[in-house]
This record gives C-alpha cells, sequence and structure tokens, in this order.
C-alpha cells in the first residue's frame, strides 16, 4: 500500500480500485475519520464521506482531485450507519448536489427522530436511572448539542438497504451486511473482487466500539453486537478497512479479540455482581476503563456514559439468558 499527503490530505492506496482518505473531525478525542473512494469503471463511490463542515469537505476534493477525481464524478455514498462522523457529509451532498445515500434500513428510527432541538442523549439518561446513576442522568440529560452538532445536516438517505443488498459500484460489487450492535441498523460492504471488509465503526484496530449509542437504541444491543461478530466469522477472512484507524489484513483477527474482551467484561461483572454489588453504576465504579485503565470517576461525564451503559447492556444480557 502507498500513503502519500495532498496538501493536508493523507490518501493511502489499499488495492487496485479503492483508497482510504483521512478526514479531520471536530471531537477532542478522536481526530480523524477513513473515507474510502472505490474507482470504479465509469465513476467513483464513496464510503463514509464523513462530517459535514468546510474543512473536511475541502480535505475530501483535495484528496479526490488527486485521484483524478470530480465531486461530479462521484455517483453515490454508501453509509456504514448514521452517526454524524460517517453520515452528514453525504448528506449535504445528496441534498446539494443530488448523489445519493445508500444506508441501513434500520438506521430509520434513529435518523428519523433527530432534532436540533433536542439534547444529546435523550435515551441514554433514561438507561443511565435505570443503572442506578441518577446523578450522571440528571447531567447528560442536560447536555445540549454542541454547535456543530445542531447545525448537522440530516435527513433519509436515497436507498434504504436490505440485508445482502449488492450495490453496483459501476463495476464493482459492494454487498451490504447488517451488523447491528453499534447502531442498530449498522452495515458492513463486502467487496466482492478483493474479500475486503469495510467495517465503519463495528469492527476497529484499537477502539472497543460502543454499544447502542444512537438516538433511539434498540433492545439487547449487546446480544445482536456479539451474534454480528460472530457473522463475520462465517464469512472468509479478508482486509479491515475500518472507519478509524489503519487497515489491517484479518477482519478475522480483531474479531476475535473482541469476542474475547467481552468474555473477560462478562467474567469481571459477573464476579462483582456476586460480591454484592447490584447496580450497572457501582460496578462501573470498581472496575477500570479505557486502555489506561482508568478510575470511571477519572472520565468526562460523555465516558462515564458510555461506561455505565456498557454495563447495564452486559447485565441485560447476561440476564436475558442468551
Amino acid at each position: 500500500m502507498t500513503t502519500t499527503s495532498h496538501s493536508t490530505a493523507v490518501v493511502e492506496q489499499v488495492n487496485d480500485t479503492v483508497h482510504r482518505i483521512e478526514l479531520p473531525l471536530p471531537f477532542d478525542d478522536l481526530h480523524i475519520v477513513n473515507a474510502y473512494a472505490i474507482l470504479g469503471d465509469t465513476g467513483a463511490t464513496l464510503v463514509d464521506p464523513g462530517w459535514s463542515s468546510p474543512e473536511s469537505e475541502q480535505t475530501l476534493l483535495r484528496a479526490l482531485d488527486s485521484l483524478g477525481v470530480g465531486r461530479g464524478d462521484v455517483r453515490r455514498t454508501l453509509v456504514t450507519h448514521a452517526h454524524p462522523d460517517h453520515f452528514t457529509l453525504a448528506v449535504a451532498w445528496q441534498r446539494d448536489h443530488g448523489i445519493p445515500i445508500h444506508l441501513g434500513a434500520h438506521e430509520a428510527p434513529s435518523v428519523l427522530a433527530f432534532d436540533p432541538r433536542c439534547t444529546r442523549f435523550p435515551r441514554q439518561a433514561e438507561l443511565l436511572e435505570r443503572a442506578g446513576a441518577p446523578a450522571l442522568a440528571a447531567v447528560i440529560r442536560e447536555l445540549p448539542l454542541e454547535d456543530y452538532e445542531a447545525a448537522m445536516a440530516f435527513a433519509a438517505p436515497h436507498v434504504w438497504l436490505a440485508d445482502r443488498e449488492a450495490i453496483d459500484c459501476d463495476g464493482e460489487i459492494l454487498v451490504a451486511v447488517a451488523t447491528p450492535g453499534h447502531t442498530r441498523g449498522h452495515v458492513v460492504f463486502h467487496q466482492n473482487s478483493t474479500g475486503a471488509f469495510f467495517t465503519g465503526d463495528h469492527v476497529l484496530p484499537r477502539i472497543t466500539p460502543s454499544i447502542g449509542l444512537e438516538l433511539v437504541p434498540e433492545e439487547l444491543p449487546l446480544g445482536h453486537y456479539l451474534g454480528s461478530l460472530e457473522l463475520l466469522l462465517t464469512m472468509d477472512d479478508g482486509p479491515m478497512l475500518s472507519a478509524h484507524g489503519p487497515v489491517t489484513s484479518s477482519v478475522h483477527d480483531r474479531v476475535r479479540e473482541l469476542l474475547a474482551h467481552h468474555q473477560d467484561r462478562f467474567a469481571t461483572i459477573t464476579e462483582l455482581r456476586a460480591s454484592g454489588l447490584t447496580t450497572a453504576y457501582e460496578i462501573a465504579r470498581a472496575m477500570t476503563w479505557t486502555r489506561h485503565e482508568r478510575a470511571l470517576a477519572d472520565l468526562n461525564h460523555v465516558h462515564q456514559m458510555t461506561a455505565v451503559v456498557e454495563v447495564l447492556a452486559h447485565l441485560d444480557f447476561l440476564d436475558s439468558g442468551q
């Protein structure tokens, strides 16, 4: 693979038809999202084209120009899920330039529920109440959308994708594989010609993906997530083209690491529960978080929220008897 920089646009050739493009994000703890350009016989397709901001859009246009592609050559965008760092520039281009979006059909509840007047995590505050964290829930319930979030482009896609639906990307065939968990409608795109997996946030090389972090979470998101990981192991292994981090040679290797991580979590949570801790919040406070083994209290409020909700998801899964 060859990586080059074109006036701050980092472009890496992944295979004969696919290039990875690094795009900037407005977050303190996550700075880059990977978009992928698929160059077909008569046009280009973008996978997860990033956040709708002038900086991100100009970076993407410079990268495409370096590949000999203009915006008018982009025939469609494929989006793994409707989180704004993957979806919102696609929405802006669909609105302003008629470039159709393809998105998993089960993303519809959260996409259609988006309201720029609402707070950031309305459903998660309810989960925190159930998890025994009313003080944290009160903080999360009052968090307003950031200015850059309130201004996001959000709309329904041109195409709602069904599981195993094939998309002809100007001669390159990609198949949408439903992988619920991170969000209820997340899909992984599988490239027929190379066996590569565009994994979005379902499988990440360094991060353990959050579960059910969306406007309208599903019931038992962890069960669906683990099932989606197991599903990828039933498919032939191939390169992993994720939304954050480097391209790797094997999606199966990382899937097995993530499954092992959750088994460790189950063991820890079961042990802490047996010791007398009863709520997800109590258990989360007794655990450590991130690669740096931090205490829950050392995390910011949003990261505390995701930690407690993760424990709650594990408890719900254990109690479900699955």
